[in-house]
């Protein structure tokens, strides 16, 4: 989570894109597979999410469309916040094992975000598939910087 809240950090203070970071993680060894942060408006491409830009690139370094093949290692998606609607659809579609969540959904709505239609049966429907969803990491400070992009006049680009 470190590694993505600065990934978040640093997109901010660069005026890149929104104050979001993902990266995916093998799972045991913890290497780093790819990284990503939000580049909607820098991009002119609204599915350009932290999330989405990190599943790509990972799967594009592992050559596969999918990060649960067998005989490779097990991944994980860390995000700096929730994934919104489509994100975690594509978290379920990628093949990761874990979900590692830093803000909450209710931490990017307060700052105006909208998030689309994520509810308590999506987390469960992912988890009867294999995705284990792990909540709230170093939540405090990831929220912080949601609310750094407001104050900051940051782009609310999906309110």
């Amino acid at each position: 989570m470190a590694l993505v809240i600065r990934l978040a950090e640093e997109n901010l203070a660069r005026g890149a894109g929104g104050p979001f970071g993902a990266a995916v993680f093998e799972i045991g060894s913890g290497r780093v597979v790819a990284a990503g942060v939000n580049r909607v408006v820098q991009g002119s491409n609204c599915v350009l999410h932290a999330e989405i830009v990190a599943l790509m690139f990972a799967q594009q370094r592992v050559g596969s469309f999918t990060l649960r093949s067998p005989g490779r290692p097990a991944h994980e998606l860390v995000t700096s916040c929730e994934p919104c609607a489509m994100c975690l659809g594509a978290t379920l579609w990628s093949g990761v094992r874990r979900l590692v969540i830093g803000a909450e959904r209710e931490d990017a709505m307060a700052v105006g975000f909208e998030e689309g239609p994520v509810f308590a049966e999506s987390y469960a429907y992912i988890a009867e598939r294999g995705v284990e969803t792990v909540r709230g990491v170093r939540r405090a400070e990831a929220a912080r910087l949601l609310r750094a992009y407001r104050d900051a006049g940051g782009l609310v680009y999906n309110p």
